[in-house]
């Protein structure tokens, strides 16, 4: 069963007024625009940090249904339902907790939604006072409808790895076009102190970026097929250092959770080498990341070099923290937001360092 025709409609009333309310207050001022901008960013990050939350509380069927909870706006209205299902299947994915977990994260989606609608429309109405292309943002609100048709999938399709995986990814993309468009909004980076910037150091930059999208890609493979305590052990893995793996099916696209294309339940092996490759990628991604902090600090960037290291540090530990620890949950959360600040980070940096040739 689904939402009724007056539950829908109120819902699409509160977006619009949303919209309308949050367009009205921007009107023609652009620091407002900025402000909403970041607020937006903001409000995402968030996002990601509660969908990981869900994700990792195994809270993702919690309301088996999209986009009401047994077709209704509120979990309490469904509480025969639920209970009915615990009933069956106690220790499940349907518990009145988790159906507000994951209700908890739909309602923040369609508020995010509303923001960038906000965002995109004020960007067409204030395309001469910002004087630049309302293309990203426009671009922003349709990839934000991808999105939230990969929500839908994403519990339709009963969390394949895949969806579940590109509903992660898109999330990022939001949160890093967004900084994106913030930062071009405000930061007059232009009258900051000139800084020697190189061709190779602007595709070094491009290329951490890159690398760090494939890590995080990586990382949200491991989480999806739920391989993050298939090795417990560390720096080794199941006390080897080449433990035993099977890639044949580890990293086959199109198939059910925890199944493998032959219909049968994934191996060990098979989650020894998801988790194994993302440890990899960590390896990787540290290298590139530290010769490019070294890179911006001989250019006299050394704010935003030892922000780099900073967070990559951090997100190492984390990692490391939760093999050691055999995922804390806050420590799980704390690392796919730790992955969100890093990418935004990189963002930052290939802005800045490609903004001075722009504006020459």
């Amino acid at each position: 069963m689904g939402m009724t025709g007056f539950e829908r409609g109120l819902l699409t009333l509160i977006s619009l007024a949303c919209i309308v309310g949050l367009i009205c207050w921007i009107g023609r001022d652009t620091a407002r625009y900025r402000k909403l901008v970041f607020a937006t960013a903001a409000a995402v990050f968030v996002l990601v940090v509660l969908g990981a939350y869900v994700r990792l509380s195994d809270a993702g069927l919690g309301c088996p249904d999209w986009p009401g909870c047994y077709g209704n706006f509120m979990p309490t209205q469904s509480l025969k339902d639920i209970r009915a299902a615990e009933a069956v299947q106690p220790d499940g994915p349907v518990t009145l907790a988790k159906a507000w977990k994951e209700m908890a994260h739909r309602y923040l989606a369609m508020v995010v939604g509303a923001m960038i609608a906000a965002l995109a429309f004020a960007a067409w109405w204030n395309r001469r006072a910002l004087k630049q292309s309302p293309g990203l943002a426009t671009g922003l609100a349709v990839l934000v409808i991808f999105q939230a048709a990969l929500g839908a999938w994403t519990v339709t399709m009963l969390l394949k790895p895949a969806i579940v995986t590109a509903h992660l990814m898109g999330g990022m993309a939001i949160l890093a076009l967004l900084i994106w468009l913030g930062l071009r909004q405000g930061l007059s980076l232009a009258a900051s102190r000139p800084v020697q910037i190189s061709a190779p150091l602007r595709i070094f930059a491009s290329v951490g970026l890159l690398v760090l999208i494939g890590q995080i890609i990586l990382g949200g493979w491991v989480s999806t097929n739920y391989a993050a305590l298939a090795c417990v052990d560390f720096p080794k893995c199941a006390g080897a250092w080449m433990p035993p793996m099977e890639f044949e099916h580890a990293f086959h696209v199109i198939r059910p959770l925890g199944v493998g294309p032959d219909g049968q339940f994934l191996s060990m092996d098979a989650l020894r080498a998801i988790h194994w490759m993302h440890r990899i990628g960590a390896i990787i991604t540290s290298a590139v990341l530290l010769a490019l902090a070294w890179q911006l600090r001989g250019r006299g960037l050394t704010a935003l070099a030892h922000g780099l290291v900073g967070l990559l540090a951090l997100q190492v530990l984390i990692g490391i923290g939760n093999v050691i620890w055999s995922l804390p949950l806050p420590l799980a959360v704390a690392h796919n937001g730790g992955a969100a600040l890093l990418l935004g980070w990189l963002v930052l940096v290939n802005f800045r360092i490609n903004v001075p040739a722009a504006t020459h």
